[in-house]
């Protein structure tokens, strides 16, 4: 199957048209007030306007009660609700995918996973690098070693520290279902560089097509 790309933290309609002509399958909206690229949803709403029919708006939601996040979701057309919660919600956020992130440090954060995904059957899973009091965004990798074999039962996203240069590593350790990536491709964080961008997403898109 080929790679899936997402390209979170995205501030502004250029961005996000940007990246989805440069072949992005996902864009993230961040609405976690303390991160660099947090965005009101009237700001959301401008961004989403621009996203081409067949890119898919995701909100990214920290400790927000999964009502509340659905309710964003619906008013502003989004696809998916990603979570940073501990433990992630168990409510079923549907019609919207729901994608819990984990920012694993050792194999018991993969236990944790296991668990989570038997108890709510969530859409896919998130693997973020642990950063104390930070959630996501960080620029820190992820374990990846720790991830080569592991298969959670659904689609499993890998972020953390992904930039233009590394992915095409990352794939070939983890061979995650899809590549997640924000300050990797930014000038400035809530900046995405273009270049950055299209770099990042073809050379992904090459390290997939080698295990088709």
């Amino acid at each position: 199957m080929p790679i899936r790309i997402k390209i979170c933290g995205v501030t502004t309609p250029e961005d996000a048209r940007h990246a989805a002509d440069a072949g992005a399958d996902a864009v993230g909206l961040n609405f976690y007030p303390q991160s660099p690229r947090f965005v009101t949803p009237s700001q959301a709403a401008a961004i989403v306007r621009a996203v081409p029919p067949f890119t898919a708006p995701i909100g990214v939601f920290v400790r927000m009660p999964i009502r509340q996040a659905s309710a964003i979701a619906f008013q502003l057309g989004l696809r998916g609700i990603q979570t940073y919660d501990d433990p992630p919600p168990a409510d079923d956020p549907f019609p919207f995918a729901h994608i819990p992130a984990f920012r694993v440090q050792n194999a018991d954060g993969l236990e944790t996973i296991r668990r989570v995904v038997t108890a709510t059957r969530p859409s896919a899973v998130l693997v973020d690098s642990y950063v104390a009091g930070q959630m996501g965004g960080t620029g820190h990798r992820a374990p990846w070693d720790l991830l080569v074999g592991f298969d959670p039962g659904v689609p499993l996203i890998l972020a953390g520290g992904l930039t233009p240069e590394n992915v095409s590593e990352a794939i070939a350790t983890v061979k995650p279902w899809g590549v997640d990536v924000a300050s990797g491709v930014e000038s400035a964080p809530g900046r995405k560089d273009s270049v950055k961008v299209a770099r990042f997403i073809q050379a992904a898109r090459l390290a997939a097509e080698s295990f088709l």
